[in-house]
């Protein structure tokens, strides 16, 4: 048996522990239908189901291990039952400015340029 935590980190779903940790303490994993702690014990064959941003992902656990492996080899861990990852939204120009650019090593904005800046949006 493997932590659920560890299982998401090895298999390269979360770049950290921690990150799956979190995760899991803010409900955003469900094992088999239901809300799951990180250190809920994981079997094979259980369907996991996570939020990152707009793509929900659905795995089913093929294979258990708690040591990392190499990134070419973390896809035999899982069958991945997840739609095709979306595309990136575009920014509304309306809801949101674009961010000031300035020229690379020009420094801090001054007083007077952040006002220039501010002025602008």
């Amino acid at each position: 048996m493997s932590r659920l935590d560890k299982w998401l980190q090895v298999s390269r779903m979360f770049r950290a522990r921690a990150r799956a940790t979190e995760a899991c303490a803010a409900g955003r994993v469900t094992v088999n239908g239901q809300q799951a702690k990180a250190h809920r014990q994981l079997k094979v064959g259980d369907r996991i189901e996570f939020r990152i941003r707009d793509w929900k992902r659905t795995l089913v656990v093929r294979e258990l291990r708690d040591k990392p492996l190499p990134k070419a080899e973390a896809p035999r861990l899982y069958e991945d039952l997840s739609p095709p990852k979306p595309e990136p939204r575009k920014r509304d120009p309306f809801l949101a400015p674009e961010p000031a650019r300035r020229r690379r090593g020009a420094g801090r904005p001054t007083k007077r340029d952040r006002r220039r800046i501010d002025r602008l949006r």
